[in-house]
């Protein structure tokens, strides 16, 4: 099973850029062993157009042309469902397990993403009901990608 994470966006160079990149490079390293082919960041651009709502369709436009076939998209939105890491991990494991080819983590832009494209996601994710900058989503989201991949793995980076 390939696992991708796929933001809007594109942050400048530094720290938490860096950051995300390494959590990703680990994630995939990790991941090969037990069974997830790869995992990638892919980037869609930001939509200049003025209104809300037109970036917001631009956007997830941008994000679909970056999916592969038959994925399973986990919209990363502040009304989705909060799970433990544990949970992530068993839910990815069981996604692997069932032959899913791909799962995609999706960060919408600053408006968030397009209500159609959230309706069609295979399930919401929540980080919590405060409000993230996208630099440090992409960062929680690429650890909790690594997270899951060391908790099926077995490895002890994850402690309870």
């Amino acid at each position: 099973m390939r696992l991708l994470l796929i933001c809007v966006g594109r942050p400048k160079a530094g720290p938490e850029r860096d950051l995300a990149s390494r959590y990703v490079e680990r994630a995939a390293a990790a991941g090969r062993a037990i069974g997830f082919s790869g995992v990638e960041l892919r980037e869609a651009g930001e939509s200049r157009a003025a209104r809300p709502g037109d970036r917001m369709r631009e956007e997830a436009q941008a994000i679909r042309s970056l999916l592969m076939p038959r994925t399973g998209v986990i919209a990363l939105d502040e009304n989705g469902k909060q799970m433990t890491s544990r949970s992530l991990a068993a839910e990815l494991g069981r996604a692997r397990d069932q032959g899913i080819a791909s799962a995609a983590f999706v960060i919408g832009g600053p408006d968030g993403l397009e209500p159609a494209f959230l309706a069609s996601a295979s399930f919401t994710l929540s980080f919590g009901a405060m409000t993230w900058p996208h630099q440090l989503v992409r960062i929680m989201a690429a650890e909790q990608i690594y997270r899951a991949v060391t908790i099926l793995s077995g490895h002890p980076y994850h402690r309870e």
